[in-house]
């Protein structure tokens, strides 16, 4: 828990209260690597630039401006919740993705950079042909779904989740982004209530083992919902079933791609080749590990 006398002193200062950004951003910085933020500097200038409502490299430009007594108390309150290990992400509530802004909060899993890889690995390669109706399964905050409405503004989306409070999230996000007409959002456990065919389904899929849960960094195990995050069978579940019943959802020559564990992809090649699917890939992320894993009909 956080030492809240410490805090205070940390945060108000000298007996005046009169702080300066500059003041508040040291005191923040040092707080933060005392509770082992990673990058305490930089997340200390988000916190007080999202909190003084002004553009984090705008600080810079006022360093001597001193804050309000209402201004140090909101950021008060928000350096208490990442001391306490919250992820950044929800205590702004919004992040970038793909070019795109979303809002983000407990409701659903928040988007990671191996997922816009994903996303970019479609619209810059896999996916040369226009697909005419797309899949997302498990959309969260409608990341994928929204990004890819965007880039192929001629496709139809439908995206699916079994969360009422992930659907709703995903259905402000588009709309946030002008794409609520483009993207139809399915109450479903994967694709039960799915029908039609796509040229391309994509999932993001719970694919952590219980073990990689439990030893995760706290903003992941304490903060972000269980459900999208961890799946059965070491991980495997959710990948392997989806990978089960996708060549009935897709056109001939329909592309199925998923974001995977990294070390899933020698029990998908070998379940994928049972299936009869014509051509099966593994790829890497950014980090060279095997994180992409794609089936063709």
């Amino acid at each position: 828990m956080i030492d809240l006398r410490y805090l205070i002193v940390i945060i108000q200062g000298d007996l005046s209260g009169m702080l300066t950004i500059l003041e508040i951003l040291r005191k923040t910085t040092d707080f933060f690597s005392k509770k082992g933020i990673p990058n305490p500097r930089l997340e200390a200038e988000w916190i007080i630039a999202h909190g003084l409502g002004v553009d984090r490299l705008n600080l810079y430009l006022q360093f001597d401006r001193v804050l309000t007594e209402p201004e140090v108390q909101k950021l008060r309150a928000m350096t208490v919740r990442r001391g306490n290990r919250e992820p950044l992400q929800y205590i702004i509530g919004e992040v970038d993705f793909c070019d795109i802004r979303l809002k983000v909060d407990k409701r659903a899993l928040i988007p990671r950079p191996e997922t816009e890889e994903l996303v970019t690995l479609l619209t810059e390669k896999e996916l040369a042909n226009a697909p005419k109706r797309i899949l997302d399964l498990g959309c969260g905050t409608g990341a994928i779904a929204i990004a890819l409405a965007k880039n192929f503004p001629d496709a139809e989306v439908v995206a699916i989740d079994a969360s009422p409070d992930s659907l709703a999230l995903a259905k402000e996000n588009a709309a946030l982004n002008g794409l609520e007409k483009r993207v139809s959002f399915v109450l479903s456990d994967w694709f039960q209530e799915v029908s039609g065919l796509f040229d391309c389904i994509v999932s993001n899929p719970p694919y952590l083992t219980e073990n990689e849960w439990r030893t995760a960094q706290p903003e992941v195990k304490d903060f972000e919902p269980y459900s999208a995050l961890v799946a059965n069978q070491e991980g495997l579940a959710d990948l392997a079933n989806i990978l089960r019943r996708a060549p009935a959802y897709l056109t001939e020559g329909g592309l199925l791609i998923m974001e995977t564990g990294i070390a899933h992809h020698a029990e998908l090649l070998q379940l994928a080749k049972t299936i009869g699917y014509t051509d099966t890939k593994s790829l890497k992320d950014d980090q060279q590990r095997a994180r992409f894993f794609l089936a063709r009909k």
